[in-house]
């Protein structure tokens, strides 16, 4: 099955990608993230306003594989959570790089985001790891 790496999508080596609108960055797991991780039965958020450090956990996915910690790509504060993806956690199987967002952040330094991958390295990095 192909995956699909959007192109306006920034990626980490930890399977998250951050849309990138300023400085208010919303982040999700990719659609690799959630093939391997199989049916998602429960997402944990963090709290709006709490501050996080770039490479910091900020919440958990679940499925019926495995659990999975989240990591913050950039630092700064929680703007926002997706209580949806809370509510219907399958959601992030169905449509991860739109609709099931996790956290929108706004960001303290938006330096960290250069070390992020695009589309065409993310998707090479994923085919080496296989």
């Amino acid at each position: 099955m192909k995956m699909n790496f959007p192109e306006n999508l920034k990626y980490t080596k930890d399977h998250e990608w951050a849309k990138i609108d300023g400085t208010q960055i919303t982040v999700g797991i990719t659609d690799h993230a959630q093939s391997a991780l199989g049916d998602v039965v429960f997402v944990e958020l963090p709290k709006v306003g709490r501050d996080l450090k770039a490479g910091e956990t900020f919440g958990v996915v679940e499925s019926i594989k495995a659990v999975s910690d989240l990591y913050s790509p950039v630092s700064g504060k929680v703007l926002a959570v997706n209580d949806a993806v809370v509510g219907e956690p399958s959601s992030v199987n169905r449509d991860p790089h739109t609709s099931a967002w996790l956290i929108k952040i706004e960001t303290s330094d938006a330096s960290a985001l250069s070390g992020l991958m695009d589309s065409t390295a993310y998707s090479a990095f994923v085919s080496s790891i296989k």
